[in-house]
């Protein structure tokens, strides 16, 4: 069976047809078009599919589509406006928090929720705001002093 719900992802409300089970993840990339937000496990382990969905980091793959009809949906993508970075983007740049890209986008995410309902927090309370995305890369040290240097201010 389908249902036909609308999406507003960053702002734009997209109609669309999904089937009950269809994830959100899903949904977002092939019928809206934002594929930032990536697929790493499919089952809710590695955070990379992370979008805000009401302002709540949530792991998209395994939201449905249609749980998200009336939300307000920031994906990666929504961050920043135009082609300008946000300061915990360019920080993850200038700290190394960055390696082959396909947990930054959940990171952000993550980090960005974080940092809204606690701007000022540890590095011990960054680790267990992450704690929900894996990087096999960064050794997440990088991404813990982004995440401290925009606290920091």
């Amino acid at each position: 069976m389908k249902y036909e719900i609308i999406l507003t992802v960053n702002g734009v409300a997209y109609p669309v047809e999904v089937d009950a089970h269809a994830s959100l993840l899903h949904t977002v990339r092939d019928q809206v078009g934002l594929t930032g937000s990536k697929e790493g496990c499919d089952d809710s382990e590695c955070g990379a599919c992370m979008m805000l969905i009401d302002g709540r980091p949530v792991n998209s793959c395994s939201y449905l589509a249609c749980q998200a009809d009336g939300a307000e949906i920031i994906t990666v993508e929504g961050l920043a406006p135009g082609d300008d970075l946000t300061p915990l983007q360019s920080a993850f740049l200038a700290e190394g928090g960055v390696q082959c890209g396909f947990c930054t986008p959940g990171m952000l995410i993550s980090a960005t929720a974080l940092l809204a309902a606690n701007p000022e927090p540890t590095p011990d309370e960054i680790r267990v705001g992450l704690s929900g995305n894996l990087c096999r890369c960064t050794g997440y040290d990088g991404i813990v002093r982004a995440v401290s240097k925009v606290a920091r201010g």
